[in-house]
């Protein structure tokens, strides 16, 4: 369960008693460096081509020999959606215009439309944890009281959404091969919405007709889409476990505020060295929630100086794994809870 800890280094500078004052605090941390950021791209999409070649290059040896590299490379494509992330909040690079075609370049790669996400995940940044505005860019979350008005047969749909097989199995599947195919929910937003998703199309069937020419089938099986599956599902994990644990926070209006939400909503998933620079430091989402202009590379600059939000709304790697049996909000305890949790109460 996240914790708040009582006590911060001696020499760090006072914690704001207002989530809305980390705003201005978190803004001197938004400056991205270019080199770094592109230096940060080569750490990434190196490893990850010369993964893809090695893989490729074993599939006339070992198709599990492939599939386990692919495996492995999944999780430099993770990064490499991360960028794709900073690069839509313009954290990226200070060129606006850059940080959007190399957020498209990187959307062929993980099947995700640039613009119409960019869309999306800002419409989730901007009304995450409100409850009268859910179902843009969220994982779908009923409260226990709309639940239990349900009737069975839409019960019995939550239930199968709210699954782990689904949510993390057949979600990610449908989620990056089959729904980011169109711009669902932009369908009447205009044709930037539509260029960017047959324009990220028309890159994927490039890119596929080309391994499938070049490779063959075995190659499109056993290294192109493992190593999509794969991130895919790490990207779904790590999105559902920044929100969807026990005390996360939710309201209504006029009682939910942005900054709060951001706080004491977004998780700081606290992973190993390693699996925090392969996804980017996006475990620090509460940071990430407070000022998301920041890039990646400085968020533990902001750790560092403020333990205080080190110490927030810690989620450890261990007790994330209990995140998968909490489905419902409860508003009389303020707690994602269980429907075992649920239905005794």
């Amino acid at each position: 369960m996240p914790t708040t800890a009582a006590h911060c280094r001696a020499d760090a500078p006072a914690a704001p008693t207002d989530a809305r004052e980390w705003v201005a605090v978190l803004a001197r941390y938004r400056e991205p460096s270019g080199w770094r950021s592109a230096w940060e791209i080569g750490l990434t999409a190196v490893p990850f081509i010369a993964l893809w070649a090695l893989a490729w290059w074993n599939v006339d040896i070992s198709y599990v020999l492939a599939a386990f590299l692919a495996v492995l490379n999944g999780l430099f494509l993770v990064r490499l959606f991360a960028i794709q992330h900073d690069c839509g909040h313009a954290a990226f690079f200070r060129n606006r215009a850059l940080s959007d075609w190399v957020g498209r370049a990187i959307g062929v790669l993980t099947l995700t439309p640039y613009d119409v996400w960019r869309r999306t995940h800002a419409a989730h940044h901007s009304a995450a944890g409100n409850l009268d505005h859910r179902g843009m860019g969220d994982v779908t979350t009923l409260t226990v009281a709309e639940y239990r008005a349900l009737p069975l047969w839409r019960r019995v749909g939550y239930r199968t959404y709210r699954h782990p097989l689904t949510m993390f199995g057949i979600g990610p599947f449908y989620l990056f091969f089959l729904r980011n195919r169109l711009p669902l929910g932009l369908m009447r937003a205009g044709a930037k919405y539509w260029v960017s998703a047959m324009g990220t199309n028309a890159g994927i069937a490039a890119l596929v007709v080309g391994i499938g020419y070049f490779g063959g089938l075995d190659v499109l099986l056993f290294v192109f889409l493992p190593t999509v599956l794969v991130a895919a599902s790490i990207g779904v994990w790590l999105f559902y476990v920044q929100h969807q644990f026990e005390d996360t926070s939710w309201d209504r209006n006029p009682d939910w505020q942005l900054q709060e939400a951001a706080l004491h909503g977004s998780s700081h998933y606290v992973l190993p060295g390693p699996l925090r620079w392969l996804t980017a430091n996006i475990g620090m989402h509460h940071v990430h929630h407070l000022q998301s202009r920041v890039p990646f590379y400085r968020l533990p600059e902001i750790l560092r100086d403020h333990p205080h939000l080190a110490q927030t709304q810690r989620l450890t790697l261990r007790e994330s794994l209990g995140c998968v049996h909490r489905h419902l909000w409860d508003e009389e305890s303020r707690r994602l809870v269980s429907f075992a949790a649920a239905r005794g109460a």
